[in-house]
């Protein structure tokens, strides 16, 4: 289940900005997956709490967002959205292309809270 170990991963991310941001406690993540990216919503999804355990962001619920599979016609050059198992160029219709995204796993939003300052007077 290598979706664990890229929870591991998100979760070294989180904490390393947090502790940037001295912040006490993250509130919510929101990473974007696209099509290909050979990565299990549901398997992720079951995967964090146990990676989260004990951290800043233990019981932060995980929010996964779609990306768009975008395609660069050979050809014609234009950029165009397309199916994983179709990466046929939507203007002119050649199957000469290359993936632009769509294949990515991305930290989109973090939302941290911060330690609240006493005045010690």
């Amino acid at each position: 289940m290598h979706e664990l170990a890229i929870c591991q991963a998100l979760m070294t991310q989180v904490e390393q900005i947090a502790a940037e941001h001295e912040a006490k406690q993250v509130s919510s993540i929101i990473i974007g997956i696209g099509p290909l990216s050979g990565v299990e919503e549901q398997l992720l999804q079951h995967a964090w709490p146990v990676a989260s355990a004990g951290s800043l962001a233990e019981g932060t619920q995980l929010t996964i967002e779609p990306l768009p599979l975008k395609v660069q016609c050979t050809q014609c050059g234009r950029e165009s959205e397309a199916k994983p198992n179709k990466l046929l160029c939507k203007h002119c219709g050649d199957w000469r292309t290359e993936v632009t995204s769509g294949d990515e796993l991305l930290l989109l939003k973090l939302e941290l809270e911060k330690q609240k300052l006493v005045n010690s007077e």
